[in-house]
Formats: structure tokens, sequence, C-alpha cells
């Protein structure tokens, strides 16, 4: 017996690559850790049951990856995969195969979200339930123990019941909470292994040796009567799941049943559910039964096939009541899938029982003991009420229970807090406190994790729980013995220490101290401290950081600070785990970096401070800007971002889910503490630190020189235009001291220096807001070139990317070229979530009202989603067209006019339009009321089609090259990060030779994918490579000239993204050097010229080798391997020149050399 501190997926992950031969994958939220663990094993020589590495395929997309399976299992291989929502989706016709075939097989599934009016990266079970009609077995886990064991049963069972086992449990709740487990020997697991069923598989695989055909054709004479030919698999599934249940009880000592009753014998109420909520009713039933309230839950571990004998077995005879709670909605139903399942189950063995159903937790909403109590209660009280919901307010359709909030403090159980700021490293560090108390004590402890859906740059929270008896409480951590607060921002937003327990402690990472904290502190957070006789102690993590150079990476120092604290183990054993999960963690990425971070723990030691605000008075004052005037940000932006978004109600929601633009310059993060000062009199106007800007946080200003403007409102003559003047102005509340605009600036003195945000930050909040008062002039220069385009709005800007994001620069300047008549079709991935997170919207609009227009659908569609955008916008026009000649002429000759215009070109001006739909309204005529219907149709809107290289490289590339190879004006923008970024960095078909990353462990072995070759064959679409950093202009210049093109167009975009590993401050400066080196080529090709190809980028002038070095995705392979590393570091250097001798060998031929 062996405990581990795993979360749901680690744990799955462990049986599934033991009992598997081979596993397909491809990387979704929140799966894709079962999937990296898989192929890292694989990589790192650890052996199944069989004593075999396992075979791990990375597949371009899950419908691949369940033909690959399907294969696989036809020809006798245990297979198993890892997937989640629309993944799982995907892969429902093979999955119909599949078990039409009765082939055993395990999907394993981190229940979430399908995305309907928007997408939910969170857990339910709307993606199982999807599914639940396929054949394929289901079987729920409730905890992370279960994810273990039921894990070893699905592929127990799936060789037994020769059918396959779809395994699933909560996402996010489930999948990435860490829990102490007890895990079982390989010994014991080989004693109930059924290898007898394992070799009547291997004799039914597919092999010309034994001939047979499967996947025939049936008419419908014999079709209906084969489908019911299987019908006695699934009757035997019962008697085989409880067979294996009972194995397993006899290895591990713990009991599980298909159906599980717990609570009151005589119960008289009682709750059915699937999944992590099962825990937290169990919580619920002890409590409500000492108050004598005769209660109980049933816990469905075994869906399909549904037995309904059994499940009616388990119910007590005493129970009044039945009350089926599902984690999903199915609109237009009578009731949801485990209500249907459980109303005919008790009315087809006649049981006189009332059943009533609700739905609770979807998108990942919590579910509480007040939650599970207030269903209870509805169920003993009268009148009851039947199709609710609980957990949210319901003031449209009044389908929410009322809930009651009480308090059931634990006081055996010790709960911390940690929030965090996205990429500093909390949540790595909270796992790994995790591990050290439960691996190294006899204590349990839960771990549990909240997310923002945003990129990194928001607020994360970690939650622990620490007992001396198992853990069975599924949600948030409610009253503290701690809370760490590791960016000193967040406590003048948020009121993060009211759940605070009596005499708790508080831990601040701030650079104040005794001596200057007062000042800084709300008073609502010193009269907390007060009241709950708190301690509070700080410490200048950011400072010993940058000290011994780890950057902003604070995880190690407050994880040192939070054990000093902790009297759960003694310090100097929890500070020598510390150090050994320090070298565990980062040995990968060099010893320097190692000897860095032990630097940082040594230096933490002795670096708490304790404060004493007994004596407090004089306290921050509260900014309230009460000038906004936006009913949308009151109502909706301002409670989510004060953390209440639980309680908005659903009349504050539109029915299809959509959100106004523009709204992103309301929420002013100020969590930088860094900030760029612009030293003018060292400034050269080029302009390239505002296009560079990753959050459009820096502008260049041209303004007239009226004589009227303030004084501390610094300026210079701007260069090329008398009597204009020019300003770098910064936003100082939306920057994340990125660094990015300071290391751009190619001035010889730089004109951009990064100081503390204390030096500038008040007058800057000022210089921003008078800058809002100007009259600025940007149309006076070219916007074609670097030097005019600094002055145009950005229709995109304060996004919630990654700071130093290498993307978003090219999305604000496509905006700053075509934004006011923009249409964007967006594929899921950073670009979706950092430009489409609700409720706010980066995408602007400019005095007019005027900007882009944005959606997202799926994934894998986008190509062909804004191809139907343009196809309409034609059919449109032509509609138009069409009304525009019936109506003609009119009386009215400036109308005639008009539309003549229009009508040769198919466009006109904003301003053209207005004119012609006053003149139309002027004529009172139906015809004219007719062609009005359409008046959106006279501008020719820009659609672009942006996405990262997961979509373009992989999963969307089908429908990429059809819209390429169509004659449709349509634009793509590819942001070429060359990893799955918004997953975690797994590989994709971009991914270069060499490159370590997930699903790649020890170095990818095939070269990166020459898209833009494979566009360019196509001899129709317009097609260009850019990389911003090395020469801004030519992205200009291709940008215009793929809108230009009157055909399709892609522009592939080199972005460097945070999985690269350097530092992000210079992604510009990396974006040049990869050019420069050969990594990446310029170019533009237009098949309308006579000379299509244009290479722009010159012969490479900087070593390759030292360029791969400067990434630890490169550098991490030659620590580990380093002759398999310098021998794919010149596989990669020679597959490069080979691209760039391609478009030299093109540039020949059309030379006519």
């Amino acid at each position: 017996m062996e405990f581990k501190c795993l979360d749901g997926n680690s744990a799955c992950a462990e049986m599934a690559y033991y009992l598997s031969e081979l596993s397909a994958i491809y990387p979704i939220t929140p799966s894709s850790t079962m999937a990296e663990l898989v192929d890292e094993w694989s990589q790192s020589d650890r052996k199944n049951i069989f004593n075999q590495n396992i075979i791990v395929r990375e597949m371009q997309s899950e419908a691949g990856v369940s033909g690959a399976l399907h294969g696989a299992v036809q020809t006798g291989s245990l297979a198993t995969t890892f997937t989640a929502s629309q993944g799982l989706l995907l892969m429902i016709p093979n999955m119909y195969k599949i078990a039409g075939e009765c082939l055993p097989c395990v999907f394993h599934v981190s229940a979430r979200a399908v995305a309907s009016h928007a997408l939910s990266i969170f857990g339910d079970h709307s993606d199982v339930m999807a599914v639940r009609s396929t054949g394929f077995i289901m079987i729920s886990s409730s905890s992370v123990q279960e994810c273990y064991d039921m894990a070893l049963a699905s592929h127990i069972i799936t060789l037994k019941a020769s059918l396959p086992v779809l395994h699933f449990f909560d996402g996010f709740r489930t999948s990435h909470e860490i829990q102490k487990i007890c895990t079982i020997s390989e010994e014991n697991i080989k004693q109930i292994y059924p290898f007898e069923k394992l070799q009547d598989f291997k004799n039914r695989a597919m092999t010309p040796q034994n001939p047979v055909l499967k996947g025939s054709t049936q008419n419908p004479d014999v079709f209906f009567q084969n489908r019911e030919r299987a019908n006695i698999l699934y009757k035997n599934t019962l008697k085989i799941v409880e067979e294996t249940f009972l194995d397993i009880q006899k290895i591990s000592k713990r009991n599980y049943k298909p159906y599980e009753y717990y609570g009151a014998q005589d119960a008289e109420f009682v709750v059915v559910l699937m999944g992590s909520a099962y825990q937290t009713v169990q919580e619920t039933v002890d409590i409500l039964n000492k108050m004598n309230k005769k209660v109980g839950v049933i816990n469905v571990r075994l869906f399909r096939p549904f037995f309904s004998s059994a499940f009616c077995n388990v119910i007590p005879t005493t129970t009044k009541k039945l009350c089926v709670l599902d984690r999903t909605k199915e609109s237009g139903s009578v009731g949801e899938p485990l209500y249907l399942d459980v109303s005919t189950a008790v009315k087809e063995n006649n049981l006189n029982v009332e059943v009533l159903c609700g739905r609770y937790g979807i998108g990942g909403k919590e579910f509480d003991i007040n939650h599970a109590t207030a269903v209870f209660l509805n169920m003993i009280q009268s009148p009851n009420k039947n199709h609710f919901t609980v957990g949210i307010n319901d003031d449209v359709t009044n389908t929410s229970l009322q809930i009651v909030s009480q308090d059931f403090k634990d006081d055996d159980c010790i709960e911390l807090k940690f929030y965090g700021l996205g990429s500093d490293g909390t949540v790595s560090a909270t796992k790994n406190s995790i591990k050290i108390i439960g691996e190294d004590t006899n204590k349990y402890v839960q771990g549990y994790f909240e997310y923002d859906s945003k990129k990194s740059g928001s607020l994360t929270t970690s939650h622990i729980r620490i007992s001396d008896k198992p853990i069975r409480k599924e949600f948030r951590t409610n009253y503290h013995d701690l809370i760490a607060i590791h960016n000193f921002t967040f406590i003048a937003k948020y009121n993060l220490i009211k759940t605070l327990k009596q005499d708790g402690i508080v831990l601040l990472n701030t650079n104040l101290n005794q001596n200057n904290i007062e000042n800084f502190l709300p008073k609502e957070f010193v009269e907390i401290l007060k009241s709950k006789n708190a301690q509070l102690y700080v410490i200048d993590a950011y400072k010993i950081a940058e000290e011994v150079g780890l950057g902003r990476k604070i995880n190690l120092i407050m994880q040192t600070a939070f054990f000093k604290l902790l009297k759960a183990i003694p310090f100097e054993k929890s500070l020598e785990q510390i150090k050994q999960l320090a070298i565990k963690t980062y040995s990968k990425k060099g010893d320097q970096i190692v000897a860095k971070n032990i630097d940082a723990i040594n230096k933490s030691i002795n670096q708490l401070q304790k404060i004493n605000y007994s004596s407090f008075s004089n306290f921050l004052k509260e900014e309230i800007n009460t000038d906004l005037n936006y009913k949308f940000f009151d109502d909706v932006i301002l409670p989510i971002e004060k953390m209440n978004g639980d309680e908005l109600p659903v009349s504050k929601f539109q029915t299809d889910g959509s959100m106004p633009t523009n709204t992103s310059k309301y929420l002013k993060r100020g969590i930088s503490l860094n900030l760029p000062k612009w030293i003018k009199e060292n400034c050269i106007q080029c302009g390239f630190c505002s296009l560079s800007c990753p959050h459009s946080a820096i502008r260049s200003l041209l303004f007239k020189d009226d004589g009227n403007i303030k004084e501390e409102f610094e300026s210079l003559d701007a260069t090329g235009m008398k009597g204009y003047k020019f300003r770098i102005q910064l936003s100082p509340l939306d920057c994340t001291g990125c660094g990015v605009c300071a290391n751009v600036c190619p001035a010889i003195n730089k004109a951009l220096k990064m100081v503390e945000n204390e030096e500038i930050i008040e007058r800057e909040k000022e210089n921003f807001n008078y800058s809002q008062t100007l009259n600025l002039e940007p149309s006076i220069f070219n916007k074609y070139t670097a030097k005019g385009l600094q002055f145009f709005q950005p229709y995109f800007e304060y996004n919630s990317a990654c700071a130093g994001c290498g993307e978003t620069p090219y999305i604000k300047i496509l905006t700053q070229l075509f934004g006011d008549k923009m249409i964007i079709a967006n594929a899921t991935g950073c670009s979706s979530i950092y430009g489409g997170s609700y409720p706010v919207c980066p995408y602007t609009k400019d005095k007019n009202g005027h900007g882009p227009a944005w959606s997202n659908s799926l994934f894998e569609d986008n190509a062909e989603y804004g191809y139907g955008m343009a196809i309409s916008q034609n059919q449109s026009k032509r509609t138009l067209n069409n009304l525009i000649k019936e109506i003609l002429p009119t009386s009215n000759q400036r109308l005639n006019d008009l539309l003549t215009k229009w009508q040769n070109n198919l466009n006109c001006s904003y301003e053209e339009q207005e004119e012609i739909v006053e003149h139309l309204e002027k004529l009172n005529s139906l015809k004219a009321k007719e062609i009005c219907l359409f008046k959106d149709s006279f501008v020719t809107k820009s659609i672009w089609i942006i996405g990262g290289d997961g979509w373009a490289y992989d999963i969307g590339y089908g429908g990429l090259d059809h819209i390429l190879s169509s004659n449709e004006n349509v634009n793509v923008m590819v942001l070429d990060s060359e990893v799955y970024s918004n997953t975690g960095g797994q590989s994709s078909k971009s991914t270069p030779k060499a490159s370590i990353v997930k699903f790649n462990a020890n170095g990818k072995t095939t070269k990166k994918k020459d898209l833009g070759a494979i566009c360019m064959a196509n001899k129709n679409c317009y097609v260009a490579s850019v990389s911003l950093g090395a020469d801004i202009n030519q992205t200009i210049k291709a940008l215009k000239e793929a809108e230009e093109f009157n055909g399709p167009s892609i522009v592939i975009c080199y972005a460097p993204c945070i999985n690269h590993g350097f530092d992000m401050s210079k992604s510009n400066e990396h974006m040049k050097l990869c050019v420069e080196s050969g990594y990446w080529n310029l170019y533009r090709y237009n098949p309308k010229l006579n000379n299509p190809l244009s290479l722009d980028s010159k012969e490479p002038t900087k070593s390759y080798e030292d360029f791969l070095m400067t990434e630890t995705r490169y550098s991490s392979l030659l620590k580990k391997d380093k002759h398999r590393a310098m021998e794919l570091f010149e596989q990669s250097k020679k597959d490069a020149e080979e691209r760039r001798q391609n478009l030299l060998n093109i540039i020949k031929l059309q030379n006519n050399e």
C-alpha cells in the first residue's frame, strides 16, 4: 500500500497507462494532462502490465484520435484515449462503430461543458450525456480515489464485456483536484486482471491468417435484426461490473457498487446524482440526519447500461420522494437524462415514489452544502418545486431554489487560501505544498484551484484543506486559517479576507513594511484584521526573485514563507522538501535555473515581517469612477470583477450570449509593479513601442500645437509635421509591465525605461485622462507605414493575454488598418480567450460607433465559419444590386448618382451609405424600404479568419485548405506560436524538429509543416510570412496586400509564446533574431503578379544554433540528451535551409534563371 498526492487526471492516467498498449491523443482542456503524462511516461521508458512502453501518437484532431483507436482495437491492441467536451463529440461517429463492433477500449473523459451560447472550459455532464446512445458502457467517478479505482475497473470491464467503456469524472472539480489516495500494487492488479479475456480479444483481431469482413453495408431486411444481436452483451454488463468491483475490493479494501446508497436506513427523501457532488451530498446527509431529517443519497456509478431493477433495489423502502440532479441541460426535453432514466425505472418497478428533478453545477457552477440542503428542503417542504435549478438566481422563468446560507464550519479541518496572478507560479507552489504535507505526514489533504478563463495576469485562487480524516468537501474552502495574497494590488479591488477565521493569519507579498504600509491598506481590510484578531505578515517576494534572477517567479519564495507560518509540519523538514521539489521541477531547465531557485528559497527564510496594525487609521482612499454611466458595467462587469458573478440573476444576460464590445477600457486592473517611463529627449518618434505593445497600453499621440496644452503633458515637435506635437502616452492601469516597449526601442539611448510604478503612476493616470480630451489627427500620415500607423486608433486594446504576448500585436495592427469595417471569425484558442472572455471585450469602437464584430464558433471549423460569412456578404450584395436595378432611375438625381457609383464598385464609404439611406427613406416607397433592409451591405466588410497554428496546421487544416482553394475573397491570419498555446504548450504540426514540448517529451523528430509552401501551391491565393519584430513595415505591407487581394489570402505570423521558454520582455528582439538566424523567412506571394514571390528576408547572418539555445524548449534537450540534441539541431537547421532554398528556387523559376 502506497499513498500518493495526485489530481484526478494523474490518478486516472496512472492506471490507463499501465493497462494499455497504445494511446492516440489530442489536447483539450481539462483532459490534456492525462495525455501529456502517458506521452511523457512512454518516452521515459515506463513499463505497462506487459513490461512494454506503450505507443503514444498525437493526431490532428479528436476525430482522428477515434479513427486511430478504432483501427488499433480492430487489429488487437488495447487502446485508450483522453478527451472532453467538443473533443468527445467529434468522436461520436467512431464511437457508434466501436460499440457496434463490440470492441473493447476505454475513453477517459474529464467531463466538461459543451459550447452553446458561449464557450466554457469548466465541468458539467453535457458532453458525456451527448454520447449516451453510442453503446459505450459509461462509468462515473466521484473523487480522485475513484478516478484511480474506476480507471482500473474500466480497463477490466471492457475486456470482460467485449464492449467499449467511457469513464468520466468532473472536469476541473475532480480532474484538477489533488487528494491523498491509496494506490494498488502491480502484483495485486495482475491478480484480478482477466488475461483469459485478453486472449479472446487478441483472437478476434483482424488478420489475413483468419480473414473476416467487418463494417459491411446492410439493407433494411437484415440491419434491424443484426442491431439487436448485441443485446446479450449489455444484459451481462451488470454482473461483470459487480464482479469487477468485488475483485477491486479484495485488493484495496474499498467497496464500490454500481448504484450506491448512503444515508439513513429509514430515509424518506433521497437525492440521486453522479460525479463529485456525491461527496458534497454525503456531507449534507450526515448533517441533516443529525437533525432527524431522514435523508439519503444514491450515487449512480454505472450510467450505461442503466439497470432499473438494480437501481430500485438500493432505494430504501421508506422513501417518499426521490430528487434527481442532472449536471446538464437538455433544452426542450421533458427532463434531463438521469431524471428520465430514474423516472422510467421507478415506474417500471411499480414503486410508489414521487420523482422530482433539478439542474445544478452547469458550466462549473459551485455546488456546496447550502445548495444540497436547499434540494433536500425542497423535497421535505410543501409545495415542492420540480424541474428546478439550484445555485443560480433565475428571475426570468423562476426555476431556482432559494438558498439559505448557513455556517457548516468544520473545526477539525484546516483551510487555506492562496491568491495569485496567473503565471506567477502560485498554483504550482500550492500543488507542491499539498504533496509535501500529504506525503510526509499522516494528514489527509485536498487541493482545488480556480482559474479565470482568461490568460496569464488574471486572478488564480488555490484552496487547501488539511485534516486527520478523509475529506469529502467537493466545493471551495470557506473558513480560512491562513490567506496568502501573492499580488498586493488585489487588496484594493477585492475583499479577500472576509472568510478568515478568528486568530487567522494573512500573508502579503509587497515591498511595503511597517513604516509605510498603513496608507496602502483599505479600511475594510484593516477592520477585518482587527475583528478577527488576525496576524499580518509581509514579504517582498518580487525583490527576492529579481535579486536571484527569477524575474517575477515568486512561487518558491511564497511557499517557503507559507511553511514557516504553518505549524502542520516542522519547518526544517518542509524546507528540505521544498528544495528537493525545486531540483526535481527545474533540473530539466538547467543547473543555473535550479541554483537560482535554491538561492531564492534560502533568501526567503528570514524575510518575513510581522505588521502591527492596531493603531492604523490612515487608509487607502478607494477610487470610484462615478462618471461611467454605463449600465452593462454596473450590472455585469463590476459584480464579476468584484468576484460576485455567482450572484448575478438570469435577467442580466442576453438570450444568445452576446455582449457589447468596447468594454476593456473600464477594467483598469493596475497589476503592474513596473511601468515604462518616457524620456522624450531620447525619442526618435519611430512608433515601434506603441505598435509592439501587446496590450495597446502605450500610444503614439499626434496633436496640434495650439498653445493650450498643459505644461505637465510633455511633448515633442512632431518630426515631419510642422505645427504638431508628438507624445508617447501610457495607460498605467492597463499596462502589464512586460517591458516589450522599452526593449524594442531602437534609440541609442533608450526613450523608455522601466521604473517602479510608484514613480510615475499618479502622473501618468492624470496624463492619460487628459490625453482622452485631445483632438488627435492621425490621418495626416500614411497609415500603411510604421511611422504613420502608430497614430491610428487600435480597435483592440487592454486584452488579457500573457505579458509580452507575441500574438496580440498582430491583431492590434490589423485592427488599426481595417478595424472600422472588420468582421472576425476567431478559432478557439489563445486568441479567443484573450479576445472574447466574458464580460470584458478588448475590441473597441470609434467615435462613430464602428469597430470589429467578433465571433467564435469552434476550434475545428473556423475557416468554414468565416467562409460562410464571406458568401453571406456576397449574397446580400447580389440581392442589393438586383433591388437597385429595379428602382433606378428615381426622381432624385443625387441618389441615382450614388447608386450608380455603388453598382460600379459594389462598395462605398460609410458617409455615402448614410446619404443613400437618407435619400431612400425620403422616397417612401416599398422598394426603397426593401433596399434599406440591406443597407448594411453597401459598405464591403473586411472579413478576417484568425486562429493559431493548432487550428491552421492541424484540426482546422482541412477547412482551411478548402477555402484557400476557392476564389472567395476571405483573409486568414495565422498566429503561429508553434505549439498549442492555449492548452499548455502541446506539439502541433507547426512545431519544429528538436523542440521539447508536451506530447514530444524527448524532442520532436518530424519537421515543421511548411504551410506557406502548401498554400502557394494552390496558385490562386495571396500568401505572406511575417515577423513583426524583424520588419514592422513588411508586416504592414503584407496585411495591406492581403486585404486588397481579390481572392483568398493568408498571412502567417511568427508569434513568440511563454511556452517557448525565454524572457518575454524581449519578444520583439526574438522575432528579429529568428529571421536573422534563418529560423523564419519573410516573404510575400501574389499569384496575380508576373513575379509572384518576393523574399523579404536576407541571407541569415546569425547562428541558427545560438538562436535555438535562447529557448528552453531547445536548450533543455541538450541537457537531457546531448548527442540526440546535436543530431536533431542539425536536422532542424537543414529543414530551415531547405525551406529557404525552396523559396529561392521559386524566384529563380519566375526570373527564368
